[in-house]
């Protein structure tokens, strides 16, 4: 989802500098590059192949993150600062134009953008002094921003404008606006769960977590790509692995990768699921800071 309709970005010189900012930023990334170093996850991008794009790669996903690094630093720094929720929106602007620089017009990491992008201005908000240290991310975005991200202006033309409209899905604006309860209510919990269950391998860790969240999501890009029948088919196809064990189960790895596999026949991708499970990394890593 977009931030909204352009405007003049506020002087540097009004937004104060936090040393803190640059390892928010850093740790954003490296979620986002995380998520990327996952496979099989059904229909989405990996280093591995590109599941059902024909437009983009690894290469694609890498400079995009690279791209938008400074803007998530940016986004910290104007959390810290106690900035509303307008400069946010001209700081994510900024990011994606960026994005579509690295990418040669190729939308990467849009929805990354909005929702990574509030958590680093959350995390922020935190280490500036504005909130609470103790509330979560979560409960700082809805806190601070719940209002303005509900009244802010909507990219008209976009996919998830168009599967919002025509479906009725709620979509990354709900969610960020509730203070992201898919990231709290399944992403977190399956995550630390999976730890229990693979404590040496990450990346299963990663591929749980992915389809947990495709199991429950409403996925506007799964929408957008399948209609409601798509919908319907990937969160059975990932309701299916998870009930039959998961990472838990013995050849897990080839069930994951058939999932995949048809997800790609179909050219489903769920790609709000992909930016959630990377916000999942970055609230656990952030958390795990605090503790």
């Amino acid at each position: 989802m977009a931030f909204g309709t352009k405007r003049p970005l506020p002087s540097k010189a009004q937004v104060p500098c936090f040393p803190e900012a640059g390892a928010i930023a850093a740790s954003a990334v490296r979620c986002l590059l995380d998520e990327l170093e996952t496979w099989p996850k059904p229909g989405l991008v990996s280093h591995i192949d590109s599941g059902s794009h024909e437009d983009m790669d690894a290469g694609t996903f890498r400079a995009s993150a690279a791209a938008i690094g400074p803007y998530f630093q940016a986004l910290a720094e104007a959390g810290a600062a106690g900035l509303a929720m307008r400069a946010l929106r001209e700081i994510g602007l900024d990011a994606e134009a960026a994005m579509l620089a690295a990418t040669s017009g190729v939308n990467t990491h849009r929805g990354a953008i909005f929702g990574l992008g509030l958590l680093c201005g959350a995390a922020g908000a935190r280490i500036g002094g504005q909130v609470d240290p103790t509330l979560s991310l979560g409960t700082v975005v809805l806190r601070l921003w719940a209002r303005s991200i509900f009244e802010g202006p909507m990219v008209p033309h976009s996919h998830g404008q168009v599967a919002r409209r025509r479906f009725g899905a709620g979509g990354a604006r709900i969610e960020a606006a509730l203070g992201f309860p898919s990231i709290y209510h399944v992403g977190l919990p399956t995550l630390r769960k999976s730890v229990l269950e693979a404590p040496d391998d990450a990346e299963a860790q990663r591929i749980e977590t992915c389809f947990a969240l495709i199991a429950v999501v409403e996925d506007t890009s799964l929408l957008h790509r399948g209609g409601l029948s798509g919908l319907d088919f990937a969160r059975r196809a990932a309701r299916r692995f998870l009930d039959q064990g998961g990472i838990g189960a013995p050849g897990w790895r080839d069930r994951a990768h058939f999932v995949h596999k048809s997800f790609v026949a179909r050219r489903l991708s769920p790609g709000g699921s992909a930016d959630l499970l990377a916000m999942t990394l970055f609230v656990d890593a952030q958390e795990r800071m605090l503790a």
